[in-house]
């Protein structure tokens, strides 16, 4: 990993409708070429901040009322997505939402227009898709409404690298499916980290695999980040697996105890 930050958070403020906070002073670093997890509950802001980030907060009248975004080093607080995108910034969206009525290989070409690419260079994409995924290949004429949650997980994904992505937002990649897939997929981001440079920052309930392959994470409760810190040392911390592997209720909100244990475990 170089030392230059691909995306710099800092102090992001949400609100929405004018009226809901959602992100009270989000700050975060993704290392160019490194697999950054943002960990919390339901409702902790996990969604809220990729959005943010993405620039698609404001298709669900979310509002960014302060901070500062900067991706490669250049502001884009104001960007559109659909330029965040060109320059190779995509997030994958919780629940995969491909297009049902659309076949798998459909859905991956359409990831590829933002970049207007020659024939040729969309055919060996797709190519290198499938050899990242080669159930796609097998189910490629499909329509996507008619596979498993898995291999819809896959054509997410699969998607949002057509794109030729420097940074994924890859949010909630766990939900609702099988823990061998999970292994699966998370398999293949640690591969396309190592291999292809691709920069992660994936949002996840699920803290035990997302910290097995991850380098750093936050922790979020209640829009604000309560704890931050190196991977393992995350892992090792004992409030943190009460709360997020098992021991405690991963879907309930956050309380100032449980923050101010996990602050003072990590002495911050």
């Amino acid at each position: 990993m170089s030392a230059a930050p691909i995306l710099q958070v800092d102090e992001i403020a949400v609100t929405y409708s004018q009226l809901i906070p959602a992100l009270r002073g989000v700050s975060l670093t993704v290392p160019s070429g490194a697999i950054v997890a943002l960990l919390g509950g339901n409702g902790a802001g996990k969604t809220t901040t990729l959005k943010t980030i993405s620039s698609l907060i404001r298709a669900e009248r979310g509002e960014l009322t302060s901070g500062r975004i900067a991706y490669r080093g250049d502001p884009i607080t104001d960007a559109d997505p659909w330029t965040l995108a060109e320059r190779g910034l995509v997030q994958v969206f919780e629940g995969r939402r491909c297009f049902a009525h659309l076949s798998v290989e459909e859905n991956l070409r359409l990831g590829a227009f933002v970049r207007r690419p020659r024939r040729a260079d969309l055919e060996a994409d797709l190519e290198h898709i499938y050899g990242i995924f080669p159930r796609l290949k097998e189910r490629r004429k499909t329509l996507a409404g008619y596979t498993s949650g898995g291999e819809q997980q896959m054509v997410a994904i699969g998607r949002a690298l057509m794109a030729r992505p420097a940074l994924v937002l890859l949010d909630e990649p766990s939900m609702g499916l099988a823990p061998q897939v999970v292994e699966e997929i998370f398999e293949t981001v640690a591969t396309l980290n190592r291999d292809d440079g691709v920069s992660f920052l994936l949002a996840e309930q699920n803290a035990a695999i997302a910290l097995r392959y991850a380098q750093f994470g936050y922790v979020l409760e209640s829009g604000r980040v309560v704890t931050q810190g190196k991977a393992q040392t995350l892992l090792g911390l004992d409030t943190l697996r009460d709360a997020y592997l098992g021991s405690g209720n991963p879907g309930a909100g956050g309380t100032p105890g449980r923050s101010r244990r996990l602050r003072a475990q990590l002495a911050i």
